[in-house]
């Protein structure tokens, strides 16, 4: 399946669109990414967190104590940033969508090895069906499919966005 993108040319100076393989390279690469929640009474909770790209989907963990998971039982909306902190270089991204919960051994056990992969032993986990290590921590696993993304191209500015 091809995914293309549309430049906003009220907002760029660049004449061609990001291309969607720019944007999921920048996604698998990123070492740390930011995930925006909403609290229950509508105020943003903002997070820097590591995650994994993976088969169309950005997934990460938490605790079930940590407010980003409180924030996700009143509701699954969040937006997932990363890219680079210059002004003329890189490609920043930002992905809409829901976050659902994963759950079956199978994808956990899988996912637990896309961690190990990209982060090491950091972030070695074991699992159950219901949550990476069962039997310290526990942590939640979510995978946010994306809906709208907007791909910020730096050399020359460009803004395209993909909607899915």
């Amino acid at each position: 399946m091809t995914i293309t993108g549309k430049l906003d040319q009220r907002f760029s100076e660049a004449t061609e669109a990001t291309s969607w393989e720019s944007v999921a390279a920048v996604l698998d690469a990123a070492g740390l990414y930011w995930l925006t929640t909403v609290r229950g009474d509508g105020r943003p909770h903002v997070t820097p967190l590591v995650g994994v790209w993976t088969d169309g989907v950005f997934v990460f963990c938490t605790g079930s104590s940590e407010q980003k998971a409180r924030n996700l039982q009143a509701g699954a909306a969040v937006v997932v940033t990363t890219g680079t902190n210059t002004w003329n270089a890189g490609l920043d991204v930002v992905l809409e969508g829901t976050a659902a919960r994963v759950t079956g051994l199978p994808r956990l056990t899988a996912l637990a090895g896309a961690y190990r992969s990209k982060y090491g032993d950091d972030w070695d986990f074991d699992c159950d069906d219901e949550v990476f290590d069962p039997q310290g921590e526990a942590a939640i696993v979510y995978e946010v499919t994306p809906a709208k993304v907007i791909a910020f191209a730096k050399s020359p500015h460009g803004q395209t966005g993909f909607r899915f």
